[in-house]
């Protein structure tokens, strides 16, 4: 999987734009990142992934998910792209579009209008 691959599904999504973050190619919602990719140009940076939630899943797949120091204090969770398929990447970012996204873009995609 490749960060082109995430945002061909995530853009079909409403409010999902593309954009920039800290330099690198990242997905926004109403102006807020949704996810980016980390300088590496193969790990996906996802906010919003509880640290307990993040223990968890770094235990259970570490080929898969990861945190540097960097970012051992907030809920954080670093995706490896090349080691992963979107049924795993896709429901994170949609979690936290969820929680992004205008509560009519919500309806909207749920009533699949």
């Amino acid at each position: 999987m490749t960060f082109d691959d995430v945002r061909k599904f995530a853009l079909t999504w409403p409010e999902v734009e593309d954009g920039t973050s800290y330099g690198t190619p990242a997905l926004k919602v109403r102006k807020k990142m949704l996810a980016r990719l980390r300088e590496d140009g193969d790990s996906l940076v996802v906010p919003d992934v509880p640290v307990d939630e993040r223990a968890m899943l770094v235990e259970s797949q570490p080929k898969i998910f990861y945190f540097t120091d960097h970012y051992a204090d907030y809920p954080i969770v670093l995706i490896r792209l090349s080691k992963t398929r979107r049924a795993i990447v896709e429901p994170f970012l949609r979690r936290r579009w969820r929680g992004l996204a205008s509560k009519t873009a919500r309806a909207a995609f749920d009533t699949g209008a």
